[in-house]
């Protein structure tokens, strides 16, 4: 067998490989043997089908087989003995010719091939102990929690009805029944009965709930609105739609104050229940932005310390995904490059940076988990598994089943468990300097590029 090297580019390798036919008949042979007991042919005993016989009924798929592991054997000697580590599936590329094929298959002529890969670089990786990161530390205060509390109250108060003849005004909760219209056509989702709708809350179409201000029970209106550009479904984005509007309720807000017997109708004991329940939520929010604004830090340092040119099919790939999605965003919002104040180029320009910016992240972070043994256990992909299952109520089963019968969905979830691994470690590694910091300063945008 011979391997010749033919093209070596940064990244970039080929090679030419020749494998003898007799070396491709002997693997032949070896293979009819393996099966001569094994094979049951009218006429003859068992294990004794003459070796010719066997190879003019088997020869042709036994070679096509025989290639095939070959060719898979050849290339990982070839990878291994340089020390390759593979970005990308190798290519190769077999005879196409079908007088070719033919003698291949019929043990005529020797096996050449060519095979094209992208490696990828080594990886040197810094020293996490020079690394400082600042943490945002902040404390919950009362006046954190009595807002909280406040926004529970507001949250379930009472509603009472204003009787017969009165009027909706602002901050009261109307109960309608309304058929939706474009162009004096129906259209999905348009149409609903005995829907609450507190005016002013903000959760309808823009320009809805204003207009259901002085409407009395048992009253008609025809509410005209324009679907805003950015709505969820495309195809009433921007529409003009009119809804003929029923109300059977009017209801004004009553006073509440948040006391134990109000945190009792919670499910609490108490007022101080209560609020240790608010405060332990308020808690895990300022953690997880914490945490949030902590790895962006880390990713940022390991962006700095570790610039090489990572492969460009992989960043090609990763580039091609995101600005489908930009490009599917923009569609669905109406809006142009011109819009946001650039050009498609210079857009292509700064989405290749941050493609460029998470391959390497990627292949950072995972020569970090490689050098230092970290892995991620099936315990653990299984209990994210039961995590992102309960996301669903009544379709646990279908997530389970669906997550377990693909790799790829699956790969999906082990892949943020072993970025935090890792990120973990290096942390443990790095000095890590608490700042006290406000809600505000906390929960700022940064504006940061995207890991």
């Amino acid at each position: 067998m011979q391997v010749n090297e033919t093209l070596s580019e940064g990244l970039k390798h080929e090679f030419q490989v020749s494998v003898p036919v007799t070396d491709l008949d002997a693997k032949v042979d070896e293979r009819l043997a393996e099966m001569k007991d094994k094979v049951r042919m009218n006429g003859f005993r068992p294990g004794k089908v003459p070796a010719g016989h066997l190879k003019k009924i088997y020869g042709k798929s036994v070679m096509a087989e025989t290639i095939d592991q070959l060719v898979r054997d050849t290339n990982a000697k070839i990878f291994t003995e340089r020390g390759f580590k593979l970005a990308t599936e190798p290519k190769v590329t077999l005879p196409t010719d079908q007088d070719e094929i033919n003698n291949l298959l019929e043990g005529k002529s020797d096996l050449n091939y060519t095979v094209a890969i992208e490696v990828i670089p080594p990886i040197p990786l810094a020293d996490f102990k020079s690394f400082t990161i600042d943490k945002p530390v902040v404390d919950v205060s009362d006046v954190d929690v009595d807002e909280a509390v406040g926004r529970i109250a507001e949250q379930n108060r009472p509603f009472a009805d204003k009787g017969e003849g009165a009027k909706a005004e602002a901050g009261d909760r109307v109960t309608i029944s309304f058929k939706g219209t474009i162009d004096g056509e129906p259209f999905d989702g348009g149409t609903s009965e005995n829907i609450p709708v507190q005016i002013g809350s903000n959760t309808f179409i823009p320009g809805f709930e204003e207009q259901l201000i002085g409407i009395a029970k048992g009253e008609e209106r025809t509410l005209k609105v324009t679907f805003p550009t950015n709505y969820g479904n495309d195809k009433l984005a921007g529409k003009d739609a009119e809804f003929v509007t029923t109300a059977s309720l009017i209801e004004t807000p009553q006073q509440i104050t948040p006391d134990d017997e109000f945190a009792k109708k919670l499910g609490l004991e108490s007022l101080d229940k209560l609020k240790e329940a608010a405060r332990e939520r308020i808690k895990q929010e300022f953690d997880g932005a914490t945490r949030q604004r902590v790895k962006r830090q880390l990713l940022d340092k390991l962006d700095e310390a570790h610039k090489f040119d990572p492969p460009q099919t992989l960043v090609e790939q990763e580039f091609g995904m995101m600005w489908e999605s930009i490009k599917k965003e923009m569609e669905s919002v109406n809006r142009t490059f011109a819009d946001e104040d650039t050009t498609e180029e210079k857009a292509q320009e700064d989405y290749r940076k941050i493609a460029d910016r998470r391959v390497r992240l990627g292949l950072v972070l995972s020569e970090i988990g490689e050098k230092n043994n970290i892995t991620v256990t099936d315990d653990e992909v299984s209990r994210a598994l039961v995590e992102r299952a309960r996301q669903f109520p009544g379709q646990e089963k279908q997530v389970w089943d669906y997550y377990r019968n693909n790799p790829q969905m699956l790969a999906q979830l082990r892949a943020p468990i072993f970025e935090d691994k890792v990120v973990d470690f290096v942390l443990e590694l790095a000095k890590v300097d608490e700042k006290k910091v406000t809600r505000e300063e906390l929960f700022k945008d940064d504006q940061a590029p995207a890991a």
